[in-house]
C-alpha cells in the first residue's frame, strides 16, 4: 500500500499520542510501584519517561517540518495497583511502539523523507531498549 505525505504525518501524531500516555504512564507507575527489590526498575521507569517525552518532541518536530500540526491528544493510560501488571502494561506499550515504528521507518523512506527516517531509526532503538529493560525486570 503506497503512503502519501497526508497519511503518514495523521499516523505520526498517532504516534505521538501514544509517546505522551507513555511518558505519562511511566510516571504513574513509578509512583506508584512499591517494594525495596524494584528501587533499580523504578529509576529505569523514571528514565523511560524521560526519554519517551523526548521521542514525543522529536515527533511533534518531525510533524510539523512535514507541513502538519502536532496533536496535542493523548493515548490510552493503563494502570495497575500490582508491580508485575504494571511492567506488563508497559512492555505491550513497548513491544507495540516497536512494531509501528519499523512500520513508520519504512514508509518515510518510501516519501524518500530519509532525515525522517533517521530520527525513527533511533528512536526505536530506544524502544527495543525499554523492551529489553522491561524483560530483565519481569525475568522473561
Amino acid at each position: 500500500m503506497a503512503i502519501d505525505r497526508e497519511k503518514l504525518i495523521d499516523l505520526l501524531n498517532r504516534d505521538l499520542e501514544l509517546e505522551y500516555s507513555a511518558g505519562i504512564q511511566y510516571i504513574q507507575h513509578a509512583a506508584v510501584m512499591t517494594g525495596a527489590q524494584y528501587g533499580d526498575v523504578i529509576k529505569e521507569l523514571k528514565l523511560h519517561a524521560t526519554e519517551e517525552f523526548g521521542h514525543a518532541q522529536v515527533l511533534a518536530d518531525q510533524i510539523d517540518f512535514l507541513g502538519g500540526v502536532p496533536t496535542v491528544k493523548v493515548g490510552e493510560i493503563k494502570t495497575s495497583p500490582e508491580n508485575i501488571p504494571m511492567l506488563e502494561q508497559d512492555l505491550a506499550g513497548e513491544e507495540d511502539a516497536i512494531v509501528r515504528y519499523k512500520m513508520r521507518v519504512k514508509q518515510s523512506e518510501e516519501l524518500q523523507e530519509y532525515a525522517l527516517a533517521q530520527q525513527l531509526r533511533t528512536i526505536l532503538a530506544m524502544e527495543q531498549e525499554h523492551a529489553m529493560d522491561l524483560k530483565q525486570a519481569l525475568g522473561k
